[in-house]
């Protein structure tokens, strides 16, 4: 972990972001006085291709699930759907 004040974040802000991107670090704490602020950290996002259908055959639903939808909605909402 490293730890930098704002000033240095604003004028190695490249350099810093290279350290991440370089996998060199994980994140870097930004403080001010020496008191942690803000965290910086890469975007670790994933494909929408790998996220649809990752809970495939994972779950067994019994019986007919969607029975009571009016009745929940009824208790919920005061309407049906």
């Amino acid at each position: 972990m490293l730890q930098v004040n704002i000033l240095e974040a604003k004028t190695e802000f490249s350099k810093l972001i290279r350290l991440l991107e370089s996998k060199k670090e994980d994140y870097i704490t930004v403080a001010r006085n020496g008191k942690p602020v803000a965290k910086i950290s890469l975007i670790n996002e994933v494909p929408v291709s790998n996220r649809i259908g990752i809970a495939k055959g994972k779950f067994n639903i019994y019986g007919n699930f969607d029975s009571d939808n009016e009745e929940i909605s009824d208790i919920l909402t005061g309407g049906s759907l």
